[in-house]
């Protein structure tokens, strides 16, 4: 399996398959489909987790501690064991209960996505938002050093330790390990869809080890190179999820086709340990677009119409502001050094203005460090034969109009920074889909003109997710889905991944 590397092909094992009598037939399935129970993995990873965070809050806490002890001085030594010792006691115990309240630590929501960051956040400032009110209430002396210094060191360290377990179960993943295994139920394409899709990312955290098809195809099939076993009809799903110790049971397409099908597979898998997961046909929607309501029992999913406007965009553009106006400050000796640079390399401007389209089809100067010799433009024409990108994109890996100091700007995106100019004037956004071309955008189709419905971003999806190595048709549907999933606590993790591409380029020249 692409993502599942092993040194040597695992012995397979026969195990039972069940056709609809409940008559067991066996079936081959290699060893890492019978390896330790998911559940087991969940455990261990949880109980690092409480460790890691039991010590980040005690250490913040201690900090605070020491910080008040040193500015308060010798007046500290005359304060009770219980007004030394009892609030930062009674803060960190609080807002460890806070974790496990918000639930910061459900299988679902470790090693993917940002829900498990925001349930950190929003346990964190629910804490310190209870403290600040007691002390309001109670003012305790000098008591506000556990919410100046604490509060702050505690949040970034519990976000910090999270992203370094994160990685870490990643890498086990990749090495085959700490994955639940599946098993997909339904019609035969959608259940090689979901196979494939979930072999392609292991960061899913699911390997499947089998597949329930409706239909008398009983033939194996391919998901990104691996054959996963055809088990038997999708009656006898629960039977063999039983017999290959299947953690999960992933729902596929209109399984629910059946009428009350769900609802029988849920009630043969009660007393065991496997999940049922439906997969929905809402592709590219994110899940905070996602709403169920519960009508006389019938599970109704709401989706939410995207918004280009209102208060949540009032937000996205005050977040640009604050962070491209502290960005020009931070980098301005980063800027100096690349225009001395620019101007050593060769004649020409230091920067380059180039025509771009910007939200709602209003046209912009972009603005780059010059990475090309003078009159790059004119010769363009001359290359359109060697054009290595797809659809409407023009992209040359050795383009000979680069500069020597551009080919090393370009490799790191260092030519993108004085797009922070941009930013600050309102044509663009600190993330969102790349501004393309005017002539790009008369080659729009009607649904990639939805890109135009957002400003472009500095970095976005695309940037982060191979750049000029993705086709045509990729890169729109990142853009796509950005214009109608985005969210600032997506926008942070954005631009975080960005400083990591810029530091570990793939895809740029």
């Amino acid at each position: 399996m692409t993502g599942v590397p092993s040194p040597v092909e695992p012995p397979a094992k026969n195990l039972a398959r069940f056709d609809g009598s409940g008559s067991p037939v066996a079936v081959a399935v290699t060893d890492h489909a019978v390896s330790t129970s998911g559940i087991r993995w969940v455990r261990q990873y949880r109980d690092r987790l409480r460790v890691t965070d039991a010590m980040i809050v005690a250490v913040a806490m201690l900090i605070a501690v020491a910080v008040r002890s040193a500015i308060i001085g010798p007046d500290i030594l005359h304060e009770a064991a219980t007004e030394r010792i009892g609030a930062p006691v009674a803060i960190a115990a609080a807002w460890l209960l806070a974790l496990v309240a918000f639930r910061t630590r459900e299988p679902h929501v470790l090693g993917v996505g940002a829900l498990e960051y925001k349930r950190v956040l929003n346990a964190s400032a629910t804490t310190f938002g209870v403290v600040a009110i007691v002390f309001l209430v109670a003012q305790p002396p000098n008591a506000r050093w556990y919410l100046v210094v604490g509060a702050p060191i505690g949040v970034a360290g519990l976000l910090a330790g999270r992203w370094l377990w994160r990685r870490w179960l990643v890498a086990e993943r990749r090495r085959g390990r700490f994955l639940s295994r599946a098993i997909v139920v339904g019609s035969r394409i959608d259940a090689e869809y979901v196979a494939c899709q979930i072999a392609h990312d292991t960061g899913a955290g699911f390997v499947v080890v089998g597949a329930a098809i409706d239909g008398d195809d009983r033939s194996e099939f391919i998901a990104d190179g691996t054959s996963i076993p055809v088990l038997d009809g999708i009656g006898a799903a629960a039977a063999a999820a039983v017999a290959l110790h299947a953690d999960a049971v992933i729902v596929t397409g209109q399984y629910n086709s059946a009428g009350d099908a769900i609802r029988q597979l849920s009630w043969a898998l009660e007393g065991t340990a496997t999940e049922l997961v439906l997969s929905s046909r809402l592709t590219d929607v994110a899940g905070p677009r996602i709403h169920f309501r519960p009508v006389a029992g019938l599970p109704l999913i709401q989706v939410e119409i995207p918004q280009f406007d209102g208060g949540k965009h009032a937000l996205k553009r005050g977040f640009d502001v604050f962070a491209a106006s502290m960005g020009l400050i931070a980098i301005a000796p980063i800027l100096i050094t690349i225009a001395i640079a620019i101007k050593l390399d060769g004649p020409g401007p230091i920067l380059y203005r180039q025509e771009r389209i910007g939200r709602d089809g209003k046209t912009f100067k972009l603005l780059k460090f010059r990475s090309m010799i003078p009159g790059a433009d004119r010769v363009r024409a001359e290359l359109l034969e060697r054009n290595e990108a797809a659809g409407l994109l023009f992209k040359l890996k050795n383009d000979p109009r680069v500069t020597r100091t551009g080919r090393f700007l370009r490799q790191h995106s260092l030519d993108e920074l004085p797009q922070l100019w941009n930013v600050l004037r309102g044509e663009m956004s600190m993330v969102g889909p790349r501004p393309p071309l005017a002539e790009e955008v008369d080659g729009y189709s009607a649904q990639v003109h939805r890109r135009l419905l957002i400003k472009p971003g500095l970095t976005g999806l695309w940037q982060v997710s191979g750049r000029s190595d993705l086709s045509w048709e990729e890169s729109v549907r990142l853009d796509l889905y950005y214009v109608e999933n985005w969210s600032l606590t997506g926008d942070l993790m954005l631009i975080w991944r960005t400083l990591r591409v810029v530091l570990r380029p793939v895809g740029a020249y």
